[in-house]
């Protein structure tokens, strides 16, 4: 079974990259990891942890969207409603409540989950955020807890990922075949963008 590690980056879009940076690496502490751009294009790297990483597009003409508030239904074509980032202790929230609050920003309540303490708010491009810790004691990655008044079929069998419900992989790719390709980003570990 594929390993996951967490999650690699997730991929944003700004129309103001300065505002964006000041927010993400000043105000909340993620450090600016990485850079890639050229005119009319940017593409910057924060990170979260150890394993993850929050990027944003620069694109010219991008508008930061109405907030939404999160977890709200919506009607129509939708992919999206927020992203929580993790937080390691009781007092980084309320340090972070008081930072968002302290620079203008909106923000919730300290909001009781059962398995998880957040708080809500938006970044400048509207982007709709929860910042979380784990409630001690209680772990539903260890301990999964499922209270759905009406689950589906699929779901009532259980956490576990379920075999033999995909095709099998009939030929794996030899590694004599496997080819990478040069992407936006070898520039800044090979000077030009290299073949691989």
């Amino acid at each position: 079974m594929i390993q996951f590690k967490g999650i690699n980056h997730l991929a944003m879009v700004t129309g103001d990259m300065d505002r964006t940076v000041l927010f993400w690496r000043d105000l909340l502490g993620l450090r600016l990891v990485a850079g890639l751009g050229q005119p009319g294009y940017r593409h910057y790297f924060f990170e979260i942890s150890e394993n993850d990483l929050l990027a944003f597009f620069e694109w010219e003409g991008a508008e930061p969207v109405p907030e939404k508030d999160h977890g709200y239904p919506v009607r129509g074509p939708v992919v999206f409603d927020h992203v929580s980032f993790g937080v390691e202790t009781a007092d980084d929230l309320w340090e972070l409540k008081d930072r968002l609050e302290a620079a203008g920003f909106p923000v919730s309540g300290v909001i009781d989950h059962g398995f998880i303490h957040s708080i809500y708010t938006w970044d400048p491009n509207g982007l709709p955020i929860e910042f979380s810790v784990d409630v001690a004691g209680v772990d539903v990655r260890r301990n999964p807890r499922m209270k759905d008044a009406a689950p589906s079929e699929i779901t009532r069998q259980g956490p576990e990922p379920q075999p033999g419900r995909w095709p099998e992989v009939g030929r794996p790719t030899p590694a004599g075949e496997r080819k990478v390709y040069p992407g936006a980003g070898s520039e800044l570990f090979h000077g030009t963008r290299e073949e691989g």
